[in-house]
């Protein structure tokens, strides 16, 4: 996948099928999307291209926004990667930007920049200035500058349209089952692993604490989870604890911390990828540090039973 940003690279493409839109989390919504892209691109021999935008939009229109993404654009790329996408394009959002009309941005990104062929874009797409542009829009703009729309229908599950606002909010309640289902595939977030207060190692179970690599990345409801890992492309299995540890008040810092399964090797400043599958119960204080080790215990062969994995250690 080649890989473009009109911050360093004024490149221009040509015969593409494109697609604009945030993209945060690359949900199934936007995988359908992006399968009707790939179709088209194919059938009309152009170059599927995805653009983006980085940071959130949300972030510079509305300033006090902290919203939480939940791909980092690391993640997001290595996603379409796999979704066999040919070129991916990052527009840097700047207040600047966010002026262009919709005419604007179509005749100097759409016609003049991608050369595009064809535009694909979602149901409830929006672009320019205040979001002045929609589907219709963009057709009466294709007519004129030379390119055909197609505009994809939402995806829906259970009655309930998939969108990144629907899963952020289920991770924040920690329903990891629930956002899992919308995105198809397992919420992950990565860190490097750092040194801790050893609390873990010296209760008999040495946790994995993680220093989070992109501060607006969305971490899940505090609370325990039974969470798949990656270290350098080994897969492993644990529990995970991201809370306060509040039995012994040690800090005021969130702190994500992995304890993993069958595992005994020191991996400080390695990279840890996590894969969330489900929520064990939330962060608790306990009266004592043997009922603490007494829950973590539970707590481990709960995730083990959930993971179908054996605990040898």
């Amino acid at each position: 996948m080649k890989i473009l940003s009109d911050k360093n690279d004024k490149q221009k493409l040509k015969n593409t099928c494109v697609t604009i839109g945030t993209f945060d989390g690359l949900h199934i919504g936007h995988q359908n999307i992006l399968s009707v892209l790939s179709n088209i691109a194919k059938q009309k021999n152009l170059q599927s291209t995805v653009v983006s935008f980085d940071p959130h939009p949300r972030k510079v229109i509305a300033k006090n926004d902290d919203i939480k993404i939940l791909t980092t654009l690391d993640e997001k790329q290595e996603i379409l990667k796999q979704l066999g996408t040919e070129n991916f394009y990052l527009i840097n959002f700047t207040e600047k930007f966010s002026e262009q009309t919709s005419e604007e941005f179509v005749k100097n990104f759409i016609v003049d920049r991608f050369d595009a062929k064809h535009v694909v874009v979602g149901h409830d797409h929006k672009f320019g200035k205040d979001r002045g542009g929609n589907a219709d829009a963009l057709r009466k703009l294709g007519e004129k500058y030379g390119f055909d729309v197609t505009s994809v229908d939402a995806v829906k599950l259970n009655n309930e349209i998939v969108s990144s606002t629907i899963i952020r909010q289920a991770l924040i309640e920690g329903d990891i089952e629930r956002a899992n289902t919308f995105l198809g595939r397992s919420y992950t977030m990565q860190g490097e692993v750092v040194a801790g207060a050893k609390r873990g190692r010296i209760l008999g179970f040495p946790t994995a604490n993680l220093g989070m690599r992109n501060s607006d990345k969305l971490i899940p409801q505090t609370g325990v989870y039974a969470v798949g890992c990656d270290l350098n492309g080994e897969d492993l299995h644990g529990v995970m604890n991201i809370g306060y540890r509040p039995t012994f008040a040690d800090t005021t810092e969130l702190v994500p911390e992995v304890h993993l399964f069958n595992f005994n090797r020191i991996i400080y400043g390695e990279i840890l990828k996590i894969n969330f599958i489900k929520k064990i119960r939330h962060e608790k204080k306990f009266a004592s540090k043997d009922e603490l080790i007494s829950q973590i215990e539970l707590d481990k062969k709960a995730a083990a039973k959930i993971l179908a994995v054996e605990i040898t250690n």
